[in-house]
């Protein structure tokens, strides 16, 4: 399906890729992704100010847009296709949908505002790389296993004294804008063995002091305009979010996860999407200067085959809008087409010269990364399917059930 998109919903898309084209080719997101925050703080100002971006889906009452998934996914679209390095999809999409959820009247008063006005950001904090777990995507989150405790590392929690706070100890080895963000959600266990679970807790690092035990080290990262940071925690101090230790908290990150797996399937579609219009560009520039040739037109049936992939991918994404548990799987097929026009690209750009390959390997390194971070396509598509029960149970016998044998 493609969908009709609202008059609101166009001009947010027409406004924003306009001034995203006015910043320049995708090929400088280098220099962008360079400065110590890794991305264009003035963009981030503008975009926050004039498009509200941050905030579009908060409600109105912290300042936000009022609006809901569809156009979270219309802006997350044109960020794909501009490979926008900004803080949008990890404050957002992932942490601001948590703090809405889960958090006391006074802490969404105190924060959400501030992150709909652009100025702070928000990252969550997932130990043991399992960020695709903790949101549902490829495992289920329920328990909270994921988040390690115990012995079993991960990040663990305890409270503090009879105030209320709490301590914080332990680690997060890749953190999505960790290294900036002016508040980190982060995921621990506590209770211990008997009442083990896992909550999200809020450290603020936009004093004029980092907190006690706080280390935030950028790491080195695939995609330069996703930046990743090593969390590490040692007995710092720390607020629960929300109103006391009984909240779900792996209920609000899968609900988070569903919203993301659009947002994201969205992003990967609109940088596929990107990628072919730039290879079809120079192909039809080659054929009009008269050089075309058979090379050439076996180039255009490859052209056409990823065109119908991407279409696919975009329809997967606008339909999982209405449908958000389908999310997964649109995740899944866009991240798949993304690695594979972006290969296209690259290896047409060796034939035939028909994809600036600095551009279209920028686009490469973001579909690789982004794989490692929310992936593997197969892990979204298995866990998809498990919960949708297309597999059956397994009988006594050990066929599943509904399995003929032939």
């Amino acid at each position: 399906m493609d969908a009709a998109f609202t008059a609101e919903q166009d001009e947010i898309r027409r406004t924003l890729r306009e001034l995203l084209a006015a910043r320049g080719a995708p090929d400088d997101v280098r220099s962008a992704a360079a400065p110590p925050d890794g991305y264009d703080t003035a963009l981030w100002r503008r975009l926050s100010r004039d498009l509200g971006l941050p905030g579009l889906a908060l409600p109105k009452e912290y300042g936000g847009g009022g609006h809901g998934t569809a156009e979270l996914a219309v802006v997350l679209e044109e960020a794909g296709r501009a490979l926008l390095p900004s803080p949008l999809l990890a404050t957002a999409v992932l942490a601001a949908p948590l703090i809405l959820a889960l958090g006391t009247g006074e802490q969404r008063a105190a924060l959400l505002p501030s992150i709909a006005a652009g100025e702070l950001t928000a990252a969550l904090a997932v130990p043991g790389g399992s960020l695709s777990t903790a949101l549902g995507l490829t495992g289920d989150p329920t328990g909270g296993a994921w988040a390690g405790g115990g012995r079993a590392g991960g990040v663990q929690a305890r409270p503090a004294g009879g105030d209320g706070g709490w301590r914080l100890y332990g680690e997060a080895p890749q953190v999505l804008d960790g290294h900036s963000a002016g508040l980190l959600l982060v995921a621990a266990h506590t209770g211990g063995f008997p009442r083990s679970r896992t909550l999200l807790f809020l450290v603020r690092t936009d004093g004029p002091e980092p907190p006690a035990g706080l280390v935030r080290t950028r790491q080195a990262s695939l995609d330069e305009t996703r930046p990743l940071a090593r969390i590490q925690l040692r007995d710092t101090e720390a607020e629960l979010l929300g109103a006391d230790d009984a909240v779900d908290a792996t209920a609000a990150l899968a609900a988070a996860g569903r919203t993301a797996a659009v947002a994201l399937a969205a992003e990967a579609a609109g940088a596929a999407t990107s990628v072919l219009e730039q290879a079809a560009a120079q192909l039809e520039a080659r054929e009009s200067s008269g050089r075309a040739t058979g090379s050439l037109q076996s180039v255009e049936l490859r052209l056409a085959d990823l065109y119908v992939r991407v279409q696919s991918a975009r329809s997967a994404a606008h339909y999982a809008v209405l449908e958000p548990d389908s999310g997964g799987l649109a995740l899944a097929q866009a991240l798949e087409v993304l690695r594979i026009t972006t290969a296209e690209a690259v290896q047409l750009h060796g034939g035939g010269g028909l994809a600036r390959e600095p551009e279209a390997q920028l686009y490469f390194k973001r579909a690789a990364s982004d794989e490692l971070l929310l992936g593997p396509v197969h892990r979204l598509r298995d866990h998809a399917a498990q919960r949708a029960g297309l597999f059956g149970r397994e009988s006594h016998g050990g066929r599943a059930a509904g399995q003929v044998a032939v």
